[in-house]
């Protein structure tokens, strides 16, 4: 009942939306709110802009692609600041035709689909309404009805542009119904909608000797030549082609450049100078903004033959590439994990991570820089912190390659290997070697993957199956030492005594003899050295040690055992050092004694209360990471 009675709600809200009146009365609200008489591609911009916009590190972040798009940032930035705010402005660009290109699963139909579906809302909103002549099938703007020589004079006092000229069928029934009294002519709010072809049209080629241009620009209505007397009568023309649908929003226009010439000449009238030809009428105008999409391959063919060169100056080219960030590239995977049936299937830590650090690396390019391999690249371009690079390097790695990202594996490549992966193994449970598993033998099947390629790729499986057993080896390291927080305390202290005695050249006293000894310079290093630290810079790193708890000290916090990120890590390696023995004999022994076993448990409990393990991938992660250590 819930449902119906949010069904009743929206139908209200849709009611409450709705308006109609003359166009006298349209005067008055384009008088209040001006933003109503807005272009096309001003209104996709202002939609994009109020959806928010956060700058980190001198980059704008969009919220309107927040949560569908992931790790393209900088070419979404692109793409509004360099086609969409200069078309808001009237300027030049909007007159271009915008052709993402970008490989296969790399977000350009998922883009377009948001600008699609964000169109759709906005048009129900306050800042996003819409108003066309009502009973217009192509909604034309009611202000097509001011003449163009009043117009100048319609700026002055509304500070409103007015562009285009009124349609034939408009121009009829203003004098026909309206009597040529421009005041009267009805206008009512519209709201976008692809299903109901308000504003938003989709066009698809298809084999070029069937497809009719009438697909794009309407059609005559030979039933209604009798009665009207002539083609040229508008009554007697269906307005009802992707362009006419679509004006005053969008129009997606799929496989563009496989279309066939007759349609893209169409295209060139239509967003050079706002009108393209129909029927037997004179132009007709149209506000509407063209997106295309194509693969670098078919551009490369498309810009090659001289037949096409009249359009290569009317499209703009905004490349979308596959995203380069691991982290992003696990957001992707989780999604689309989230929007299948596969929801209900649990998925080990660091499965997915794992899986996108194989596909980063398919996607990278070799680095000219002294110092940097594949590994590096990538965790540089994920955010992390790598000794002895900042972030000049990064942009200068990244302008190394101007088409870095635009092949490698794709998204739904990896969450096709990960089904098979799931279908593959009988438990409701993958962890990250199945996945892995899973890729290399899609590898083996895959028919467009060339040798080389697929040797490479091959490689990367490897180095990131090396990756994941530095994972498991520091998750079951973190979890022992989890289960055994007081040893890892009691080590912390006591290291910190030590520090803080041979930092101020003080003795320690012996809490069972009393007696004054030395700080104790082998414990230190035992720690010390877990983390890199050498000799030289021994001094240093106790120092800091002991500016950091005077710090908190001063803000009257305790310094304890997560305050200092690689002291920790030093003293979780140091315990696990001296666990390891412990994890070799209880993960390998078939019959531990009760000991043993009371350890697995308190392990195998920590990874899956703290760590986000179910019993299954908690026990198979202890016996792969045994195995690791055994050998």
């Amino acid at each position: 009942m819930d449902i119906l009675r949010k069904i009743q709600e929206h139908r209200e809200e849709e009611l409450r939306l709705a308006w109609e009146g003359t166009f006298a009365d349209y005067l008055e609200i384009v008088k209040e709110r001006p933003y109503v008489a807005q272009t096309a591609h001003s209104r996709v911009y202002n939609m994009i802009k109020d959806a928010g916009v956060e700058e980190v590190d001198g980059k704008k972040k969009y919220n309107f692609f927040s949560g569908h798009m992931f790790g393209i940032d900088e070419a979404i930035e692109r793409l509004v600041e360099e086609y969409f705010h200069p078309s808001a402005k009237r300027l030049d660009v909007r007159k271009r035709i915008l052709l993402l290109m970008g490989p296969v699963s790399g977000g350009k139909s998922t883009l377009v689909t948001l600008l699609k579906r964000g169109l759709e809302a906005y048009s129900r909103t306050e800042k996003g309404a819409i108003y066309a002549i009502k009973s217009c099938p192509m909604h034309e703007d009611p202000l097509h009805l001011v003449p163009p020589h009043l117009r100048d004079e319609f700026y002055k006092q509304y500070g409103v542009r007015i562009e285009g000229n009124l349609s034939p069928l408009n121009m009829m029934r203003l004098q026909e119904e309206y009597g040529g009294r421009i005041e009267d002519v009805m206008v009512e709010r519209i709201f976008f909608s692809e299903n109901k072809r308000v504003g938003i049209g989709t066009f698809s080629p298809s084999d070029p000797k069937s497809q009719d241009i009438a697909d794009l620009t309407g059609s005559i209505d030979f039933s209604t030549i009798a009665e009207f007397g002539s083609e040229s009568d508008p009554r007697a023309y269906r307005f009802d082609g992707e362009l006419n649908k679509a004006n005053r929003g969008m129009m997606e226009f799929q496989e563009m450049l496989k279309c066939d010439e007759k349609f893209l000449w169409h295209l060139l009238s239509l967003t050079q100078e706002g009108n393209f030809k129909a029927g037997r009428f004179a132009l007709i105008s149209a506000d509407e903004l063209i997106v295309a999409h194509t693969n670098e391959a078919e551009y490369r063919s498309f810009i090659s033959n001289k037949k096409n060169e009249a359009l290569h100056s009317r499209i703009i080219v905004m490349p979308v590439p596959y995203n380069l960030s691991y982290s992003e590239e696990e957001r992707i995977y989780e999604k689309m994990i989230r929007e299948s049936d596969m929801a209900h299937v649990h998925i080990a830590p660091h499965t997915l991570k794992v899986a996108a650090m194989f596909t980063i690396l398919t996607r990278l390019k070799e680095s000219k820089k002294a110092g940097i391999d594949f590994i590096k690249k990538m965790r540089l371009y994920d955010g992390e912190i790598i000794e002895g690079f900042n972030e000049v390097d990064v942009e200068e790695m990244r302008a190394e390659h101007s088409d870095e990202g635009m092949k490698g594996i794709d998204p739904r490549y990896v969450i096709n290997r990960i089904s098979s992966a799931i279908i593959r193994k009988e438990t409701p449970s993958i962890n990250a070697l199945d996945v892995l598993r899973s890729l290399k033998d899609g590898l083996n099947q895959h028919a467009s993957i060339s040798n080389e390629d697929r040797e490479r790729y091959m490689n990367f499986i490897s180095v990131a199956r090396r990756e994941y057993d530095n994972i498991a080896k520091k998750e079951v390291q973190k979890a022992f030492v989890y289960s055994y927080e007081e040893s890892a305390k009691t080590l912390m202290d006591n290291y910190l005594d030590n520090v803080e005695a041979y930092c101020n050249k003080n003795k320690l006293r012996d809490p069972l003899t009393g007696e004054e000894m030395n700080p104790d310079e082998k414990l230190m290093r035992s720690i010390e050295e877990q983390i890199g630290i050498s000799e030289n810079a021994k001094k240093a790193f106790r120092e800091e040690i002991l500016i950091r708890i005077s710090a908190y000290a001063r803000k009257g916090k305790r310094f304890d055992y997560n305050s200092h990120e690689r002291l920790r890590e030093a003293i979780q390696k140091k315990l696990f050092a001296d666990l390891k023995d412990v994890v070799k004999i209880t993960t390998s022994t078939k019959t531990p004694d009760e000991q043993q076993l009371k350890k697995i448990n308190e392990v195998i409990a920590t990874l899956i209360d703290e760590y986000g393990y179910n019993s299954t991938s908690a026990n198979e992660l202890l016996r792969y990471v045994g195995s690791l250590l055994n050998r």
